[in-house]
């Protein structure tokens, strides 16, 4: 793929050509196969990055407030689904075992954020005991997680 012959010509008549052909291997390298595979994955990379997130689906109340900044850390999310079932990340948790889970992650983190995301469609009342637990838990600074563009409660939408 990145080598090749080249041919020299020994001088001569026509028939001299033919048969004093040489063929000496060529030195230089072609990297345009190499620059057109490196921008297809490139392209392939910056398509798939969005799709790993985690992907509990859960309809998210809108609200006018702004993003919360970014941590270095991987951010660690609750979810409370419309059907009441408790995740953490991706994995389905029993609400009895939800603080002793939260306990052992929190041992391993450096920080006390936590995410939670609640469907719209759940009541008050289950969104405020998971915010208990993960209190219990020992995670004091729990970000709430909406979608942008609610109302802004002066009448105006966002």
């Amino acid at each position: 793929m990145g080598a090749g012959l080249i041919k020299h010509d020994e001088g001569g008549g026509r028939r001299a050509r033919r048969r004093g052909r040489r063929s000496m291997p060529m030195s230089e390298i072609n990297v345009t196969p190499f620059v057109d595979v490196m921008l297809v994955l490139l392209i392939i990379f910056m398509v798939a990055a969005p799709l790993l997130t985690v992907g509990v689906p859960v309809q998210l109340p809108e609200t006018a407030a702004n993003a919360l900044p970014s941590d270095d850390e991987e951010p660690l999310t609750v979810t409370l689904t419309a059907e009441g079932e408790v995740m953490i990340q991706a994995t389905v948790v029993a609400r009895a075992d939800l603080i002793a889970r939260l306990q052992g992650i929190a041992v391993e983190r450096d920080g006390d954020r936590i995410y939670l995301r609640a469907d719209g469609a759940n009541a008050w009342d289950d969104v405020a005991q998971i915010m208990g637990a993960l209190n219990a838990a020992g995670f004091n600074n729990i970000g709430l997680v909406t979608d942008i563009g609610g109302p802004t409660l002066d009448g105006q939408d966002g």
